[in-house]
């Protein structure tokens, strides 16, 4: 029996199906009640295969990491600002805060304070699932890993050496090959595009088209949605304020129909005046529930969590923590005392579609570049982020305890990723199994729903 089996306790599959049932329960159980419709969907597309299990099951990821040893934790690396969910499939294009159109992380629901080690291998472990989906041998996909944790070790060294952090970003002239295939599609999209999409004219103005997803809202409702999005205003850093007319609220909606990750999150899309009253200015804003951070299950540190008022809160902190030029209209409210995520609707995100990545040779340079990306939101946060919960440089911390052991820290993490990734599959059958046979508690049947 392997020491991950042990600590795991997976041996025992029907411990294992019972635990697995456990941590999405608790995990997930209001948000089921308040919608167990949504919640059907976020499950069927987990059963989809290993890996959209995989992406929607974070809460069991790191029920399991916060039972294993960590030799590579200590004060300092124990605590400092993941991104809480880094899979393959959270890499992508946006338009950053200075107007550059750069490749990056993304996605920063489930972002918290932790072990530098979870985020390395909750994404090691959706490589070696990858590469199992595309019949990968071991040895290839070792391989593969090893590429992406040399280019972060390298990174965070380079950023420890002196490279200008704030100014490091893979964007059109830093990248080749897939990444900039990626950049370059995601360079061709619009504001205007976008806008006419998701709204249409209506006497001389625009407002949000009646489709799947959307729904309208009372006047008592819309009015307590547009006092949050005034709450919100004062959330966002005085020196990326936009002056004048901007932020005059045209059109509120409801939204439904987000992906794994947000199934049940209530939301709301703003329609609001950009810089000046041109209509291809206008500007979309998603005004999102914000989630319980998945590694905050498993972090007992009470002056961590009473730092924040409220997961909006938490999750525009974290973001700015993680990423250089962050979104200048990111900010927070709350709605009746729950609190909100607040940024634009941006039409210049694209993900990274591993459909097109096959072949080892084809996935190498990607990994590369994302090693570096890693790094990047590890070590590089924006100019407006908060230093009190973590008041050192990550990038030391994290080189003081890889140095000289830079080669076990990555045989470590291809280790793990393939034992680990055979644990997910396996969970995978087991989440199956209870699913189809009722025994996720909280999900009514279709049926029960009319």
């Amino acid at each position: 029996m392997s020491e991950l089996s042990r600590a795991l306790e997976i041996d025992d599959a029907e411990l294992r199906r019972g635990r697995i049932v456990e941590v999405l329960v608790d995990a997930f159980s209001d948000l089921m009640a308040a919608d167990p419709a949504a919640f059907r969907t976020k499950f069927r597309k987990m059963a989809t295969d290993p890996f959209a299990f995989y992406r929607g099951s974070a809460c069991l990821f790191y029920g399991d990491v916060a039972r294993l040893k960590d030799p590579w934790a200590d004060e300092r690396t124990s605590r400092v600002w993941i991104q809480g969910d880094l899979h393959a499939a959270n890499f992508g294009t946006y338009m950053d805060g200075e107007g550059t159109l750069v490749f990056d992380v993304n996605d920063f629901d489930e972002a918290y304070l932790g072990h530098f080690t979870w985020d390395l291998q909750r994404f090691a472990a959706s490589i070696a699932l990858l590469g199992w989906s595309k019949a990968l041998p071991d040895d290839e996909i070792i391989s593969l890993i090893r590429v992406a944790a040399d280019t972060y070790v390298g990174q965070v060294r380079a950023f420890v050496n002196g490279e200008n952090d704030s100014a490091f970003k893979l964007h059109l002239g830093t990248t080749d090959g897939i990444i900039r295939h990626v950049l370059e599609k995601a360079r061709l999209s619009s504001r205007n595009d976008l806008l006419n999409t998701v709204t249409e004219m209506k006497r001389y103005d625009r407002r949000f088209r009646d489709k799947p997803g959307v729904r309208r809202l009372d006047d008592a409702e819309r009015e307590r949605v547009i006092e949050a999005f005034t709450r919100y205003l004062d959330t966002i850093p005085p020196d990326k304020r936009m002056r004048g007319v901007a932020y005059n609220v045209k059109d509120v909606v409801g939204r439904s129909g987000f992906g794994i990750g947000s199934a049940g999150l209530p939301a709301y899309n703003v329609l609001i005046e950009g810089y000046n009253q041109a209509l291809d200015n206008d500007i979309v804003l998603s005004m999102k529930q914000g989630n319980v951070a998945a590694p905050s299950r498993v972090v007992s540190d009470a002056t961590v969590e009473s730092y924040f008022a409220h997961h909006g809160h938490r999750t525009a902190v974290s973001q700015r923590a993680l990423q250089a030029h962050a979104d200048p209209l990111l900010g927070h409210t709350d709605l009746d005392g729950v609190g909100f995520v607040v940024s634009e609707l941006s039409p210049y995100e694209s993900d990274l579609d591993w459909n097109e990545l096959n072949e080892p040779e084809d996935i190498e340079p990607v990994l590369g570049y994302l090693g570096r990306a890693i790094a990047k939101v590890h070590c590089v946060s924006d100019s407006d982020s908060d230093h009190t919960l973590v008041p050192f440089q990550t990038e030391n911390a994290i080189d003081a305890v890889l140095h000289g052991r830079e080669q076990e820290f990555v045989t470590w993490l291809c280790d793990f990723a393939l034992a680990y990734s055979a644990v997910v599959r396996d969970d995978y059958r087991l989440f199956i199994d209870a699913f189809r046979n009722r025994e996720i508690a909280g999900l009514r049947s279709t049926r029960a729903d009319g």
